[in-house]
């Protein structure tokens, strides 16, 4: 049976923690490598963690792609680690594996946020299928998060007056009607809207808008 130093040091070849990977979450040995087995099968990374608690302890918040975790577990149960997970605000996709007997739990799980759940014995192919579209899916949202961190921080880099200038070209004024709004000269408000431009990093308005939407700057 893997214990927690094991989970940290198995399969190190096959993984990082920046590199998209499918982290196996089951105390039953012979199930978790195999799952494992099939993953790698599929050349995807994978690595095995017989608890909850090592999976936690090992987590980083670098780490990218997808849990399949067990429903019923000694200790912390799967449902548990999951709970603890969004209380963490970890969004790592998980994918519950269960017995035909913790189906409704499963659907719990499905409730609290889990990207899918498969009961034993289940279909390879549908699940390594499923796994692939949850990297994808964490990977993609992951460069959301970060693109939104970003834009928060070009936005703390704006003056007052920017910021006002900015909700009012996203808003679709023209230069004229910002300038009578604010009762500044068109000269002026032109200069603003170029610092804010290059400030947000934005080539183009189109940029600077969709910039705008994704911090919930919406006009």
């Amino acid at each position: 049976m893997m214990t927690e130093t094991d989970a940290q040091t198995d399969n190190a070849v096959d993984y990082s923690r920046d590199k998209p990977t499918v982290y196996v979450v089951d105390d039953d040995n012979a199930m978790r490598r195999g799952i494992a087995f099939l993953i790698q099968t599929a050349k995807l990374p994978v690595k095995e963690f017989e608890s909850g608690q090592a999976f936690l302890d090992f987590y980083h918040s670098t780490m990218r792609g997808c849990l399949l975790l067990d429903v019923r577990m000694p200790g912390m149960s799967g449902l548990e680690l999951q709970e603890m997970l969004r209380s963490k605000q970890i969004n790592i996709p998980v994918i519950i594996i269960t017995a035909y007997a913790d189906v409704p739990m499963a659907v719990r799980a499905m409730h609290g946020g889990a990207f899918d759940f498969f009961e034993k014995p289940f279909n390879d192919n549908k699940l390594i299928d499923r796994v692939k579209q949850a990297i994808d899916c964490h990977v993609e949202n992951v460069v959301d998060d970060g693109r939104v961190r970003e834009i928060q921080a070009n936005l703390e880099k704006l003056t007052k007056r920017e910021r006002e200038v900015m909700e009012l070209v996203v808003a679709g004024l023209l230069s004229k009607e910002i300038a009578d709004m604010l009762y500044i000269s068109i000269k002026t408000v032109e200069n603003h809207r170029a610092h804010v431009m290059q400030k947000m990093e934005a080539e183009y308005l189109a940029d600077l808008v969709r910039a705008a939407m994704m911090v919930g700057i919406d006009y």
